[in-house]
């Protein structure tokens, strides 16, 4: 499509513009990373605010432009759809333009809330820029939170490639946002031969940019505890299978290896295993055989509750945690995290009264729904044979896609464990999923270990870089010495202070252009 072309369409058919160019600005996020295209999307997108000719027009154009960038984004959820008998599998799609078509709703008010203030305030040009940018940070906060909320595929992340996203240690996820559509005035003001306020907003980017490029993470010393990554490679399909569960336990036991002189912590995927590990003292024992006398194994399943059910004693399962559990040599069971962020729909079904009744259920298969656990906690991996104790923070799965809220900040720990089943996902969820995952090692400056089924496994180091890996659909497991923390980020101490902090300074300046015209 040419210029003339796109610049037709943006007067003629603004509609359908902001639709098609939202579908595009997605292509920006994995497994595309074409960042480029998505900063010239939003860089269009500007032009359809500045024309917006009311506030209905204004907010029905960034309606349309999120419903086109969250249905190519969040594609990969109809595939989850493929392993629920439940429900009619083409309901996937369905469930992917629902979704979008809520979501949408989010850029939308950032965008009629930057053309309202715009107007009120006499706003153009550098200064409407700073102030879209601002109304971003909010949506994506608000998005994030409202409703349990749905943090997947901020916009911040299609700045990984470039090494900008470092930013994210001093203003987080949401701050990033803001600085993709800052990177997207720029070009448009560059277009219109502004060349100083396109070299203002620019430079900056450039710089951080060039920091994130040469500022790689420290390398794991020596003597740094020795870790095992475990990917068996069971797909969804085969997971729940009864008949396979010999298989499954030799697949996960051979690819751990043999227990060596050196100590080693283990790492296993999110429900790795069909065990009730407090109740079944011969699964901790079949753990414990498969370990060395200084090894720990993490590993997920579930925790279950039982109630009465009535007078002769008989009971019946009440609910569950979806957990992660540190299993000793002598089949002690030393820690459990609950998860407590869970996805709703998959591992609880909202209003389950009146949805089920209508043919409805959660995607994650059982009869009852997953409970939430406290929330973020440091998890005391103990000494043992020369290796000094660690304090490890666990986010499973969906949890670690949330900014702020994957850390005790009161017990910071040394890293953080994200077991994961990405296996529902087709192939554009795991690689999103990693990509989030990189984001919060930036923020926090803490490496990230993730264990999952069927990929992408990946050990994180503190700066965001993936060190090891194991694609998709394949059987392995990765060895590697723990990477080292970095000092606490600014992020770190303040957390979701610091996009809101970033937020005033860029109203505030933007107020300040105005007046400086006045």
């Amino acid at each position: 499509m040419t210029v003339l072309s796109m610049n037709a369409l943006l007067a003629r058919r603004p509609r359908l513009a902001a639709l098609l160019v939202g579908f595009l600005s997605a292509v920006g996020f994995e497994p595309l990373k074409l960042w480029p295209v998505t900063i010239g999307c939003f860089a269009l997108l500007i032009l359809l605010i500045e024309r917006a000719p009311d506030r209905r027009a204004a907010f029905l154009r960034g309606w349309l432009f999120g419903v086109g960038h969250f249905t190519l984004g969040l594609n990969w959820i109809a595939h989850a759809f493929t392993y629920q008998d439940a429900m009619p599998h083409w309901f996937g799609y369905g469930a992917v333009i629902l979704l979008s078509l809520y979501l949408a709703v989010y850029p939308g008010l950032a965008i009629l809330g930057a053309w309202w203030a715009g107007r009120r305030f006499a706003l153009s040009g550098t200064a409407f820029l700073l102030l879209f940018a601002a109304c971003w940070i909010a949506s994506e906060y608000v998005r994030a939170t409202l409703f349990t909320g749905f943090a997947w595929n901020p916009l911040g992340v299609t700045l990984l490639p470039t090494g900008a996203a470092i930013a994210a240690t001093l203003i987080g996820t949401y701050g990033l946002g803001a600085l993709v559509l800052l990177a997207a005035g720029a070009c448009l003001l560059a277009v219109r031969r502004q060349y100083r306020h396109a070299a203002a907003i620019a430079t900056p980017l450039v710089a951080l940019a060039l920091w994130g490029q040469l500022s790689p993470a420290p390398v794991a010393p020596a003597g740094a505890p020795l870790i095992r990554v475990v990917q068996p490679n069971i797909g969804q399909d085969e997971k729940y299978s009864a008949e396979l569960e010999q298989v499954h336990f030799r697949t996960l036991a051979t690819l751990s290896g043999k227990p060596r002189p050196a100590p080693r912590l283990i790492f296993w995927p999110e429900a790795a295993i069909p065990a009730y590990l407090d109740m079944e003292p011969e699964w901790r024992w079949r753990l414990a055989d498969l370990m060395g006398p200084g090894d720990l194994l993490m590993t997920g399943a579930t925790k279950v509750y039982f109630k009465d059910k009535g007078p002769y004693g008989t009971t019946e399962l009440a609910g569950a945690n979806n957990s992660l559990f540190v299993v000793t040599p002598d089949a002690q069971l030393a820690a459990r995290y609950d998860k407590a962020h869970l996805v709703p729909y998959g591992e609880y079904l909202p209003m389950r009264s009146i949805l089920e009744p209508i043919g409805l259920s959660r995607l994650v298969p059982g009869d009852v729904d997953f409970w939430p656990g406290p929330g973020p906690q440091s998890l005391t991996l103990p000494a043992t044979l020369g290796r000094p104790a660690l304090k490890m923070g666990v986010q499973i799965c969906y949890e670690i896609i949330f900014s702020g809220q994957v850390v005790d900040r009161a017990n910071r720990p040394d890293f953080l464990f994200n077991p994961s089943n990405d296996a529902w996902f087709g192939s554009w969820g795991p690689v999103q999923h990693l990509a989030q995952a990189r984001l919060r090692a930036l923020e926090e400056g803490l490496p990230i270990i993730r264990a999952t089924p069927t990929g992408v496994s990946a050990i994180v180091d503190a700066r965001g870089h993936i060190l090891h890996a194991l694609s998709s659909h394949r059987a392995g497991y990765l060895d590697s010495r723990l990477p080292p923390p970095l000092p606490a980020t600014l992020f770190a101490r303040i957390g979701n202070w610091a996009p809101f902090a970033f937020l005033l300074i860029l109203v505030g300046t933007a107020l300040a252009l105005r007046k400086g015209k006045s």
